[in-house]
Order: structure tokens, then sequence, then C-alpha cells
């Protein structure tokens, strides 16, 4: 019996340490936490865009990669590409923006 006991514990904690393996992050993939965390930085972005009426913000992309924050889509002028960078990089959690914004 003691043995059958070894052998499920021995099983059980295998399984743990493949389960916990699987939600770390490597460079390409992001970990549970981290992409929670870059949800909500999206999110904050978007709604700090969305803030900047002078901004057309259906048509500015916001995704988020372990805090690197890429603006994409087309805006009308170049003050409009400077002020959306500029917004990304105030909000918190942010740690890079990627600007790969074009002019219509």
């Amino acid at each position: 019996m003691q043995h059958f006991i070894k052998f499920f514990a021995a099983f059980f904690l295998t399984l743990s340490l493949l389960a916990a393996g699987g939600c770390a992050s490597t460079s390409i993939q992001e970990g549970t936490g981290e992409y929670v965390d870059d949800t909500v930085v999206t999110s904050k972005v978007k709604a700090a865009i969305l803030g900047e009426t002078s901004l057309s913000s259906a048509e500015i992309n916001v995704e988020t990669f372990k805090g690197t924050v890429q603006l994409s889509g087309f805006v009308n002028s170049q003050a409009d590409i400077n002020k959306a960078i500029a917004i990304a990089r105030r909000v918190t959690g942010v740690t890079s923006v990627k600007n790969d914004m074009h002019l219509k």
C-alpha cells in the first residue's frame, strides 16, 4: 500500500510541475499573468486615446506584449502620431511604445 501512495504522490507532483511550467512565459509567449497585465495596459491605452478628442481613436489599433505597446493604423498628421505615442507612454504599465502608424 505504501508503494501505491508514493507512486500517486510522485504522479501528482509531476503533473503539478508540468501544469505550472505551462503557465511560464518565454521570449515569444506570455505567461497567464503577463497576458492579463497586457490586456489591462491595452485597455488603459485605448481609453486614454479615446479620451483625446483630437485623435480619431477608431483608426488607431493598440496591442501590448510584455509591456511594449504597438500603435498601428492611419492618422491625419505627424502631430497625431506624436500625440498618440505621448499618451501611450504616460499609461502605467507601458514599458515602451512601438509606432506603426501611417499618415492617410
